[in-house]
This record gives C-alpha cells, structure tokens and sequence, in this order.
C-alpha cells in the first residue's frame, strides 16, 4: 500500500475521531483538513479551496439564505398556523398530522429551520392547549428528516451525492426522481412513531416557554385620529382576535372603562393596556401604523404607561431625520437597581438618550388582572426586584447597559420591524417560482436558488446583514473543507484500493447484500460523523463499487444518500436531533430505542427496495 494511501485513512481516522469527541469545532477541523492536505501534497492548492467553488456548496449556501427569508417574513409560521385546530383532536392523529407537515415542508425547505419553528409553535400549543411537547418534537425532527430525504433540494446531503454523482458518473438525479421511495420510508416511520407514542416522555413545558420568551409584556397603545383602531368594535380588531394578546383595560379621558365587552367601540386618543408576547408586539410595529416611542402628551393621561404612537410619513422620510440601528434589550432588575419602584414612562429620564422603555415582564404571575387594575396602577407598571423589563435603544447604547450595576442583559433581539404580510407572500412566491424552475429542468437547481436569492434581496426580503448573521456558516465551512478530502482519496488511489479491496469481498456476493452491506455501513458512519462528512465519503465508494461489480449505479447512489440522512438512533449525527436532545427533555435512551427501532426497519426496507432496482 501507498505511503499516500495510507496518509489518507490516518487523515479520515483522525478526523472521525476529532468529530466523535467535539474536540473541535467543526469549521477548525475543516481548515486543518486543508492544512494538512496541502502540507502532505496530497492535493494543489486551488484543490483545497476548490470546496468554497463547489457547485453544492453554492447551492447549499442559497439555500439556506431562502430560507432564513421564509422564517423572517413568516412563511414557516404562516403555514403551520392550521395547528391551531389540533386542539380538539385525539393526540395520536395530531402527531400524524404535525409529522405530515414538517416532512412536507422539509421537503423544499432547510429541516432544521423548520423544527426551529415548530419548537416555538409546540410550546405555543402546550401553553394554551396543554399538548405534550414531549410527545411531539422527536417526531417533528425524524418527520423533518425523512421530509427532506424526499426532493433534491430537501437536504445539503442529497445535493452533495448529486454532485459526486455527476463528476464521477456524468449523470445527475431529478428532482422527484426518489421522492417515491422517500414518502415510502417517511410514512413507515411515521407508523413505527405512533406504535411507540405512548411511551415518548411528556416533556417540561416551561423550559419551552423559558428558551423561547414567550412570555408576556405589559404595553400600552395610544389610539391616534388616523389610527384604523378608530370607530371599530373591540371585537374586531386584531387585538381582540389574536388569541396571546389580551385587552385589560381602556382608559378614556381620564376614565377607565371596566366593561371591556366586545362592543366597546374605540375612539381616537383611548389608552389601551394589553398583555401580549414579544412576538406580537414586534407584529404590531410590522404593521407600519405603530413605532414604539415615548409620548410626551400621554403623561398627563397616565404617568407609568408609554405609549405607542403613529408613525409620522413625512417625518419619517424626512432627509433631516438621522436613522440608527436599532435592538431591542430584555433587562433583569436585580437587588439594588436604581429603576426599582419607578414607573416606565418615569425610566426615559433616568437613562440614556435615545433609550425607550417599551413594557414590563413581571416576576409574579399576573393573575386576576382585571380586578387589579386601577386609575393609579402602580401595583402593575411599577418595577420590582426580578422584573423583566424590554427597552429599545440604539446599538452603539448597548455598552450603557451591560456595564450597568445591579441590571443585568438577559437577552438582545433585533430591532428591525419584522414582516409585512406583503413581504410573507412575495417570499412564498419566490420559493414557489424557485421549485417549479428546479423541478421543471428549465434551470439546474444551483442556478434557480441563485435567481431565488437575487430575488429576495431586490424585493427586500431579506438584509446581507442578516445574512451574515444567520447563515450556519460552520456546515459551509464543514463542506469546503471536507470536499478536499474527497479529492485527496481520488489522487492517493485511495478509492480505487478499498474499491477492489471492497471487490474481494463482494464477488459472488448477491446485490441484496451488497446493497445492505453499504447502507448498514454508512448508516453507522452517519451517526458518529456528520451526514454531509459521511456522504463525501461514502459516495465516491459506492459509485467504484458498482462499476466494479457491473451494476447499475443509481440505486448504490441512492444508498448513500438516504443512510446517511437516516441518523436516528444517536443525536449526534443531525443537527435537528442535536437540537431537539440539548432542550433536556429526552434522554439518549430515547433515540436509541425510537431512533434504533425506526433505522433497522428502514435498513431492511431500504435494502430490498434499492437491491430491486439492480
């Protein structure tokens, strides 16, 4: 054997293990891949950086910029809204159902963005519903998995095998070439998922609602005369509509009006209290009728409310009118805090210029809050010891605060006016018109996300600041580094070597067991190395298998592709189960059983079906 031949595996051993243990983070193990290859001659220097010009890597990364721009303008959560009727219906049929759309969705868009949401959206459900998030977010993220597993652009590993595919074979896979046998594994898998539901744990809610603040502000919305609040009933507005915003109080000319019926009609300059999530207050901004501002005129109505009032146009636009960048900060009120006792509209004096104190989160439960509410609320609006409080302000600010005594920065968000409906369809559009041009041939799917991410950018969908924010920069480095790999066996002769010596054992062998051999194989590769490290390993294997035995090539492709997305049994080799395992609500055992069981049945599914192609 080769010196170099030799270097190669010793290069993979290493990295398998630098993998397995975390000893580094993924994109420093892919720079000392690079080095090391380079160091060796294993491969020229435009070689090692070829993965950043990678055609999969590229397509991968527009991927992932689409949808970032989805989940920020609301088309992930838009479409998972019809959740809200599975209120009603037996747990069983909720799981089928929220499983059938996370695999759907995951089909066309990134998995992992969408289990992101769907974890908001079950802590939703378990706090107004008091469904199980226990019982439903492993099966979001194997459903999520087994989705993506059904379309070529479902997951970076399916257009990673294409890609191998199309250099080492000169042929490439269709779209839905495989989406059969991919609904055929996911509805199986759903089946062995519900057999075992009974026994998934029921979860901790709380930690839901703590890691995902959904927890509620005090605020209040001053109603101007342009306002469209203005003559409308209070049940026919979005306040009275949106099931986490509650009215509890609305004060007009000095008067509180008690009787909130769903009559009371609104009038211009009325103070509305409500209790409402971060999120729907962020919506409200959206709307463009609303910025969240101190108004001066409000504190002869009521001294420890802000307000929110109407966006000036002409103001806003004007040339003198200097723009900052602006975040919303989440501040703990601890022991010896100079806010304590202090009222929110009484705050603007006490800090910075250009810091506004927008709502309090209360250390208390605030039960029974109609009966305890009054002219003078300062039981309410008056800060105490552990209070949340949410202040927005600009970023050169931010120092002012997290060197403040006695307070404490919990959490920053992005200050930028979320989503209009507008902007939510144009996105959708835009993800619709990709997929027909990638599914039609009229375009290669590189070329119809790149247009895709063109598009988003000029209908302003989405910010490059936000990309350079969002984007999971460590799986691009991870590809770019592990791509060189992948050559450096091709060079050595590494590929060719296992090949025959893969052949020895093989010859004779029926295609079943080959097939199952490789799949079994890659499969547990997947579960200690990432699903995209395994298949830049695997595929070029199973290509020069195939050919040496003088078998079709497509279903040995095929193989790769579908084991190495088939991670279930750890939490280690998908980043949906990794994210689902770090919220503590299952334990390894979990995968292992679910996760053990889901990927034996799908092994010897899998090997049937692909050994029939041959």
């Amino acid at each position: 054997m080769a010196w170099e031949i030799i270097t190669v595996f010793l290069i993979i051993g290493a990295v398998v293990i630098l993998f397995a243990f975390e000893v580094f983070p993924m994109d420093k193990i892919s720079f000392l891949i690079i080095g090391i290859l380079l160091l060796s001659g294993l491969v020229s220097p435009e070689e090692a950086v070829s993965g950043f010009s990678n055609k999969a890597v590229i397509t991968i990364l527009c991927l992932m910029i689409l949808a970032i721009g989805l989940e920020d303008n609301g088309v992930i959560s838009w479409l998972a809204e019809g959740l809200k009727i599975l209120k009603s219906w037996p747990g069983v049929l909720a799981l089928i159902a929220i499983m059938i759309l996370s695999g759907g969705i995951s089909a066309f868009i990134s998995s992992t963005a969408v289990v992101i949401v769907f974890i908001k959206i079950v802590a939703k459900l378990k706090e107004k519903y008091g469904m199980l998030p226990g019982k439903l977010l492993l099966p979001i993220s194997f459903a999520g998995i087994l989705g993506g597993s059904c379309t070529l652009m479902g997951t970076s590993t399916n257009l990673i095998v294409n890609n191998i595919a199309l250099r080492y074979t000169g042929e490439k896979l269709g779209f839905f070439e495989f989406s059969l046998l991919g609904l055929t594994f996911l509805g199986v898998s759903m089946f062995i998922i519900v057999l075992f539901y009974k026994f998934l744990p029921k979860g901790d809610g709380d930690k839901l609602s703590d890691t995902y603040n959904l927890n509620r502000y005090l605020l209040t919305l001053k109603v101007n005369k342009d306002s469209p609040l203005v003559d409308k009933e209070l049940q026919d507005t979005f306040m009275f509509k949106e099931s986490e915003i509650t009215v509890l109080r609305v004060t007009r000319n000095n008067l509180e009006k008690n009787m909130l019926s769903p009559g009371l009609k609104i009038k211009a300059n009325d103070i509305i209290l409500l209790h409402c999530s971060l999120e729907n207050l962020q919506k409200m901004r959206g709307e463009g009728y609303f910025d969240l501002d101190i108004d001066e005129n409000t504190a002869d109505f009521t001294s420890e409310e802000t307000s929110i009032k109407r966006l000036d146009r002409k103001e806003k636009d004007s040339p003198n009118v200097i723009e900052h960048e602006t975040i919303l900060l989440e501040l703990l009120l601890l022991p010896g805090s100079r806010f304590i006792g202090k009222t929110l509209s009484g705050l603007k004096k006490m800090i910075v210029p250009r810091a506004i104190p927008i709502a309090v989160n209360k250390r208390k439960p605030l039960t029974n809050l109609r009966s305890r509410l009054h002219l003078n609320n300062s039981a309410i609006t008056r800060l105490r010891v552990g209070d949340r409080l949410l202040i927005q302000t600009d970023t050169s600010y931010l120092n002012n605060f997290e060197n403040s005594n006695n307070l404490a920065v919990l959490n920053q968000f992005d200050g930028a006016l979320p989503s209009t409906p507008l902007k939510r369809n144009v996105s959708l559009l835009i993800l619709i018109v990709t997929i027909v041009l990638a599914a039609t041939g009229v375009f290669e799917i590189m070329t119809s996300v790149i247009f895709g991410t063109i598009a988003m950018l000029l209908f302003k969908c989405i910010e490059l600041n936000t990309i350079y924010e969002k984007i999971n920069w460590q799986i691009i480095f991870l590809l770019a580094g592990m791509i060189p790999l992948g050559i450096a066996m091709t060079n050595s002769g590494a590929d060719q070597w296992l090949t025959q010596e893969l052949l020895k054992i093989m010859a004779g062998q029926q295609p079943i067991f080959i097939i199952g051999v490789l799949f079994l194989t890659t499969m547990l590769f997947s579960s200690v190395v990432s699903n995209n490290a395994t298949a830049i390993i695997m595929a070029p294997i199973a290509i020069s298998l195939a050919k040496g035995l003088e078998l079709d090539v497509k279903p040995f492709i095929l193989c790769v592709m579908f084991a190495a997305n088939f991670s279930f049994f750890t939490p280690l080799g998908y980043q949906t189960n990794a994210l689902i395992y770090s919220m503590g609500i299952y334990k390894f055992k979990h995968f292992l059983i679910l996760g053990g069981v889901i990927s034996l049945v799908l092994l010897v599914l899998g090997t049937l079906l692909l050994s029939a192609m041959l």
